[in-house]
């Protein structure tokens, strides 16, 4: 099994969307690439903290590469708004890659670069290494599938899932 750690708006959004692949083991929603130790939810929503929401990826590379994770991660949210992703808005929706080792970041660039030509604006993501990795609280994991009927689930994730079952 490998990992991939992506963060691309709200993690619900990342974690629902991944969960779905063949090959992903697990989705973990979580807090990754700030300064605050243990950070809480509304540590990262202030903004004090400087971690993003972003979700943990365990896959079988076997059934599914990294690669073929990062096109989907192209896919599913817009890459090139800085802080932002739709409604959502703050340093912890950044769109960022963070890589485990040399190989993940070689990866992760030339993804990038082969994605751009894909959009009309300049990709914003940033390409880090993971420093740590902090799983968000329980009530966040799995959060739609828990949640199908939320306002939130309902008005935002529905149509992205939609989106990839084209």
């Amino acid at each position: 099994m490998e990992k991939a750690t992506l963060g691309g708006g709200c993690f619900w959004c990342l974690e629902a969307y991944f969960e779905r692949l063949d090959g992903v083991n697990d989705v973990v929603s979580g807090y990754a690439d700030g300064e605050a130790p243990n950070p809480t939810y509304e540590e990262v929503c202030s903004g004090a903290s400087g971690h993003a929401e972003v979700v943990q990826i365990t896959f079988d590379p076997t059934i599914i590469s990294f690669e073929q994770i990062l096109d989907v991660f192209w896919e599913c949210h817009d890459p090139t708004t800085p802080n932002r992703q739709g409604a959502d808005a703050g340093t912890q929706y950044r769109s960022t890659i963070l890589y485990q080792d040399d190989v993940q970041k070689t990866k992760a660039q030339r993804s990038m670069d082969e994605a751009g030509s894909k959009f009309n604006d300049p990709i914003v993501t940033l390409i880090r290494q993971l420093p740590v990795f902090f799983p968000a609280e329980d009530y966040h994991q799995d959060y739609f599938r828990t949640n199908p009927d939320a306002p939130y689930c309902r008005a935002v994730i529905t149509p992205k899932l939609a989106k990839l079952s084209k």
